[in-house]
């Protein structure tokens, strides 16, 4: 069974990028408690973050979700999120994602860098593994074994963004049908009707070629 153990936080919104900042989650229950402003909300947003690659609501396109580089007298500022988490197997994973904000002339230009996954491997040692953001937002779920619709609207869901089920109807089948995979299984059921069909073909293609090869039997006397 999959869990989550532990969360560093460097550089995002309110967190200082010169310092990194833990949280460890104990189980069965681990309660944010705080006053307004104090980053639990940016708490939720990492989680998100570090399994999805998913950026909250009101982020403009990742320029606000990084530490202002005016805040901290320098024209850029790196980021980074690292998750401890065990996979469905109970295998132990850590997964970092770095962010970076340069500070232009006239705006702000937020790019997410590669990403890293360290597991552990059967000689008992660390092994880091390089991947590509969009790998990434494939890979942890997996590793979860959640998909990345529940992660996004379920578990980490982001309060701005919690009344979606209050949604309209065409809005609200749709993410709906993104938490339950309907979509995915109307085409694999689409898709076995296919192969069962050219199977069926096949097969009818066969016996006829096998009726025209197939010597008559002599009748007996």
């Amino acid at each position: 069974m999959s869990s989550i153990e532990k969360l560093s936080i460097r550089g995002i919104r309110s967190f200082s990028p010169n310092r990194e900042q833990i949280i460890e989650f104990y189980h069965p229950l681990t309660v944010l408690l705080g006053d307004n402003g104090c980053g639990k909300t940016t708490v939720i947003e990492c989680l998100k973050l570090a399994c999805t690659g998913g950026l909250p609501p009101g982020a403009r396109s990742g320029q606000s979700l990084i530490h202002d580089p005016k805040i901290a007298g320098t024209n850029e500022v790196k980021a980074s999120i690292r998750l401890r988490f065990r996979n469905r197997a109970g295998k132990a994973m850590v997964v970092q994602r770095t962010y970076q904000v340069r500070q232009t002339k006239k705006n702000l230009v937020f790019k997410a860098l590669d990403g890293v996954i360290r597991v552990v491997n059967e000689l008992g040692e660390k092994v880091s593994l390089n991947h590509k953001c969009g790998e990434l937002d494939q890979h942890i779920p997996d590793m979860l074994g959640v998909s990345k619709a529940i992660l996004e609207s379920v578990i980490f869901c982001h309060q701005e963004d919690s009344n979606w089920p209050l949604r309209e109807g065409a809005e609200l089948k749709k993410r709906f049908d993104n938490i339950f995979e309907s979509a995915r299984y109307t085409k694999a059921l689409e898709a076995i009707r296919k192969l069962k069909k050219a199977r069926m073909d096949n097969a009818k293609d066969y016996k006829r070629d096998l009726d025209v090869l197939t010597p008559p039997r002599k009748a007996r006397k």
